[in-house]
């Protein structure tokens, strides 16, 4: 093999992944989220109508005590002879309605005093007056509220936290009675339910949330169970089975249908196998035979003429044989039914020896190789297929590059995949055929191949969960990226030693 002899200094580097493989967020808090936000503004929106029926309720009862105590009132004011004893009849019988009112504890009569009674003489002067504060505030404000007689009103009172509900009602005389309930025990009242609203409401939607989030966390995991044992079938056998649940629910269908799945899809593969196992021997016998009857006549004295004839058709025949076993293993790595034997693989020390085993080759063509490698690397393969694959990278190279170019293949880890990177300096991939290269039958103009190695590499990289990408580097030459999954137990190399080949 064409190894620099001075072994100039390859740059090293190991490619460790920057950021770490994102961790699989449960969708539990999505749905839950949105189950409480709508279980939220439901209980939202039902509380709100409670306090606004409970608010109605009490304003109609304050209205109709409000009502019925003017009418007695105006009664009263009505029967009452005029004299020095009116203001003092009708003042107790006021003061006696306004006991009727239950009182905040701790509240006496004064500026907190809920009732005010306000009689106007026919003039509209102030006839009577029995109430806290004063009297020409409450004056002033009857007089500008405008209010309708026999229709209950709030209004506004200097002086007054809380507005009070007035009715008015006219007498014979010309003259208006007003009566005001302060509103202060109502609001009051209606706070304190608001205050339990929002808490019950809270206590609500925290335990609602806590069963939604737990029952969906325990419907995915089902999901994820599911999901985990699909994704070992894929990459094991598929003789196994995702797992079911006893219940007969959506989760147990979907396990159920996709067992179904895998059983016809188990079928399809042991068809494949069995259709390739005989296609194979059936296509392997005839050539041997021809092979053999070939070889036969060549140890049997012919002419030399003869002999050339004979030999070249032995050389077709074992490319015809090559070519079917690649297209063959091509059909089932397309068909995600080749046979792995998965095996602990040191990809370091393999791609030393498929570099001396090519040395002979790459050294009469003219071509150097250089290997830029982190040490031991460890990676989950088939150990037969990964020789395969590699020996196709190495026959490229060797068909393809033309004297005194250089190949070099880096050797580097992630956290989870070893990558390998393949670059040249010959002329590179040709631009029609870059964007199909992995596809069958696809090749350069030049080339004598079949069209099937980079297309095997591919289905075999693909199969072990791998990934390959084709490219030309920025100042020429072919460049191909291989990641295949690092064994269980292996890890990333955290000092790379340099290492030349």
């Amino acid at each position: 093999m064409g190894v620099d002899p001075s072994f100039e200094r390859c740059e090293v580097w190991a490619m460790f992944s920057k950021t770490a493989k994102p961790a699989m967020r449960s969708a539990a808090w999505r749905v839950s989220m949105w189950a409480t936000l709508a279980f939220a503004c439901g209980t939202m929106v039902v509380f709100i109508f409670l306090q606004q029926f409970v608010a109605g309720d009490i304003q109609r009862r304050t209205d109709a005590w409000l009502a019925g105590e003017a009418g007695v009132l105006s009664d009263v004011a009505e029967r009452t002879p005029k004299g020095v004893l009116y203001s003092r009849v009708v003042g107790e019988v006021a003061e006696l309605a306004s006991r009727e009112v239950p009182h905040r504890r701790g509240v006496t009569s004064g500026l907190n005093d809920p009732v005010f009674f306000l009689q106007t003489a026919p003039d509209g002067s102030v006839g009577l007056w029995v109430g806290a504060g004063d009297v020409n505030a409450h004056f002033a404000a009857v007089k500008n509220s405008r209010i309708v007689p026999d229709t209950p009103t709030s209004v506004r009172i200097t002086g007054f936290d809380a507005p009070f509900r007035v009715v008015c009602v006219r007498m014979n005389n010309g003259g208006q009675i007003y009566l005001g309930l302060s509103e202060r025990d109502q609001l009051r009242v209606l706070g304190k339910l608001r205050l339990r609203f929002v808490l019950l409401w809270l206590l609500i939607v925290l335990i609602g949330s806590t069963i939604v989030f737990y029952s969906t966390r325990r419907v995915l995991r089902h999901i994820q169970n599911i999901t985990e044992a699909a994704s070992r079938i894929g990459e094991a056998d598929l003789s196994s089975r995702v797992p079911t649940t006893g219940r007969n629910d959506e989760v147990s269908q979907l396990a159920i249908t996709l067992n179904r799945m895998l059983d016809r899809i188990e079928r399809s593969v042991h068809q494949l196998h069995t259709i390739t196992g005989s296609l194979a021997h059936d296509l392997r016998s005839p050539l041997t035979a021809v092979r053999a009857k070939l070889e036969m006549s060549l140890t049997a004295g012919v002419r030399d003429e003869e002999s050339e004839s004979i030999v070249s058709a032995i050389e077709d025949m074992d490319r015809l044989t090559e070519f079917l076993d690649k297209s063959l293993d091509v059909a089932e790595a397309k068909a995600n039914a080749l046979r792995l034997n998965r095996a602990t693989v040191d990809l370091d020390d393999l791609l030393r020896v498929m570099i001396e085993l090519y040395e002979p080759s790459m050294s009469e063509k003219g071509l150097r190789v250089s290997l830029c490698s982190a040490g031991r690397l460890e990676v989950s393969a088939d150990a037969a297929l990964l020789h395969r694959t590699l020996a196709n990278l190495f026959d490229n190279e060797l068909k393809h590059l033309p004297a005194s170019c250089t190949v070099t293949f880096s050797l580097s880890a992630s956290e989870d995949s070893a990558m390998l990177v393949v670059e040249d300096d010959g002329p590179g991939f040709e631009s029609e055929v870059l964007a199909q290269i992995f596809q069958r039958r696809v090749k350069g103009r030049n080339s004598t191949g079949h069209g099937l190695g980079l297309e095997f590499v591919e289905a075999v990289v693909r199969v072990h969960g791998g990934t390959i990408e084709a490219s030309n580097g920025s100042e020429g030459g072919a460049r191909l990226a291989i990641t295949f999954p690092l064994a269980v137990h292996s890890t990333s190399p955290l000092s790379p030693a340099l290492a030349h080949a």
